[in-house]
């Protein structure tokens, strides 16, 4: 801090003397002095520098610039560039993937600035706001964009943005083997894009922990990344689209392998370590594959999603990281409340004379389970809101305060461990009773724990409290959201149907909208076709088995190999979605039978089919 404020310093003497200056970053930015309050450093291995500049524009905001020492931004503007690329390939084909692209520029050996994006935070800030083991649990980043987008229809356009973002981000890295990928890299913005920084290693030059490579998944997709997709822990049909998006922007990279090929080989002679032989021009040219079909690559990559999402050593890579930065983080650092936008306090909001639990409601989204409507009245006459908070809450709450004040000072928390089911009614009912008791204690505590802005952030209303003002809905039947009636087959199978060189291509892309099995729980779903007539029931495929879900994606290719174009006219493809059942008969789900002569083959078909009990689907 002492050497940064010497350099401020310095620089304060510089526009004395020289009154403006343009920055190397981008020439037509004019500053005219350097603010020091809004400069600071950052924490990692380098010491970057966050430095605030006075705009010469009065009516310009202040241009706000990172100062990195000791990286080869040359790289990172190589990255950059190419990604830019990546991004205008994709504008020109009709396909806006909403990616962030800053500007970086190389000032020296060493040495550069770098843009800072406004309104963005790291993945790692993000998730330790639920602890230092936030890593690894599902719901910190749309929890996060919920609270910077309380309006249903501002979470869902932040929702739409993530989604095309971070399908981006999934190609460009994977493509440039961007390696050292760790939470404090990655970025996302509260209007719901994701970017990544810091593109120190590049090309497969991955980072190793003595023999072990630390990017271990094909690129960083987690499970926090897909609950935000999904809408919850359960895959929906909106994964359905992301996978689709991934796939359509690697498919449209690769036809411009040789462009990204030559304009990585024009650098080679340029002394950047990472890229300094054929080798390394060779990763980009295995990433792309460009010797595979658009289907071969669709299912190729689709694999590489399942991989990433699947991979344990992302997370715990997160989760070093998060242990590694605690030593870091200035004691100043004060605890505040994930779901709460704002820290309040005594004076802006008013001192709370009494808070009472008065009841709990059924609620149904963004999971099942119950929250607790709190009365809270203040000092000033008449003053009374209802805000709805979850038992996971409070014990948040309960969490933070016990950072900041000894237990001794602090009521009992009730346990969060029932026995039996932990959401039914009567569970809920003693928590209320308990909670009731737990608040009362806080308010009633002594001053410096009762009027501590925790605690007056905690009862403040939020948007969502604010909407449901003055209502106590009638909790949904569990029928009308949760299950359908018993026994019933449903749902649709995105395919694409395809025939060249006397073999018949079936894409198995995507089924939406399974209906549960028989005891309310998700089927284990795989698909199997038949080519009618088929006696000897010779042409049986099947895909793998999807575990616990009504919305598989699958992205596999079933082929027909010697089927004579004069035969597709009598041919009939009959497709069925069963549920695997281990030691008992497989459960039917669906079917259609697909007539090829109603098809036109003489190009790809790709659509939905109604998946019924028998009879014949339409596209």
């Amino acid at each position: 801090q002492g050497i940064l404020r010497e350099g401020l310093e310095d620089v304060k003497q510089f526009f004395k003397a020289n009154g403006s200056c343009r920055l190397p970053l981008s020439p037509s930015l004019l500053v005219k002095g350097i603010v020091p309050r809004d400069c600071s450093y950052f924490n990692s291995n380098a010491v970057p520098l966050k430095l605030s500049f006075q705009n010469v524009d009065p009516l310009g905001e202040n241009i706000r610039v990172i100062f990195k020492c000791g990286d080869d931004l040359r790289q990172d503007m190589l990255t950059l560039q190419m990604i830019r690329i990546m991004n205008k390939i994709w504008v020109q084909e009709g396909l806006d993937m909403r990616m962030v692209i800053f500007r970086c520029f190389s000032t020296g050996r060493g040495r550069g600035m770098v843009e800072m994006i406004p309104n963005a935070e790291t993945l790692r800030k993000i998730q330790v706001e639920h602890g230092v083991t936030g890593s690894f649990k599902d719901r910190p980043l749309a929890d996060w964009l919920q609270k910077h987008n309380p309006e249903e229809d501002e979470y869902e356009k932040a929702v739409e943005n993530f989604i095309y973002s971070c399908a981006g981000c999934c190609v460009a890295t994977y493509v440039l083997g961007i390696c050292d990928r760790h939470n404090d890299n990655i970025m996302l913005k509260t209007t719901g894009h994701m970017f990544h920084i810091d593109f120190g290693r590049f090309l497969g030059h991955a980072q190793m922990f003595g023999n072990i490579k630390r990017d271990r998944a094909p690129f960083v997709f987690t499970s926090d990344m897909a609950y935000v997709i999904n809408g919850g822990d359960k895959p929906s049909s909106r994964f359905h689209d992301f996978v689709d998006l991934c796939c359509q922007a690697y498919n449209l990279i690769r036809k411009h392998t040789h462009l990204f090929l030559n304009l990585l080989g024009l650098m080679l002679s340029c002394g950047i370590p990472e890229l300094s032989d054929l080798e390394d021009l060779k990763y980009v040219y295995d990433a792309l594959r460009p010797q595979d079909s658009d289907a071969d690559a669709t299912t190729y990559f689709t694999r590489l999603i399942e991989s990433s999402l699947g991979s344990v050593a992302t997370k715990l890579n997160f989760f070093i990281h998060n242990l590694a930065q605690m030593k870091f983080t200035g004691s100043d650092a004060r605890p505040t409340l994930s779901f709460a936008p704002r820290t309040h306090t005594i004076k802006t909001s008013g001192r709370i004379r009494d808070v009472f639990l008065c009841r709990h409601e059924r609620v149904f989204n963004p999971s099942k389970g119950y929250t607790y409507v709190v009365k809270v009245q203040r000092e000033s006459p008449g003053e009374v809101v209802f805000v709805q908070r979850t038992f996971e809450e409070f014990q948040e709450l309960h969490n933070k305060l016990r950072l900041l004040f000894p237990s001794s000072l602090l009521p009992s928390f009730p346990s969060r461990f029932v026995i039996g089911r932990s959401r039914g009614e009567a569970v809920a009912e003693r928590r209320k009773e308990e909670l009731n008791g737990y608040i009362w204690h806080l308010i009633h505590a002594t001053p410096e724990v009762a009027e501590c802005d925790l605690i007056y952030t905690f009862f403040h209303p939020l948007p969502r409290d604010e909407k449901a003002a003055g209502t106590n809905p009638t909790p949904k039947p569990a029928d009308a959201t949760w299950a359908r009636p018993l026994g019933k087959v449903g749902g649709e199978v995105k395919l694409s149907i395809s025939y060249k060189n006397n073999k018949l291509f079936i894409m198995v892309m995507h089924i939406r909208g399974l209906p549960p099995l028989q005891d309310g729980n998700d089927p284990d779903p795989y698909v199997k076709t038949y080519l009618l007539p088929d006696p000897q029931k010779t042409t049986k495929r099947k895909t793998k088995v999807a575990r616990k879900t009504c919305n598989p994606t699958y992205n596999e290719m079933l082929v027909y190999d010697g089927i004579p174009r004069g035969d597709l006219q009598q041919r009939e493809l009959r497709l069925s979605v069963l549920s695997e059942e281990g030691f008992w008969e497989n459960i039917l789900l669906g079917e259609v039978g697909i007539r090829l002569r109603d098809l036109d083959l003489a190009q790809e078909k790709m659509g939905w089919f109604a998946l019924g009990s028998r009879g014949h689907g339409t596209l």
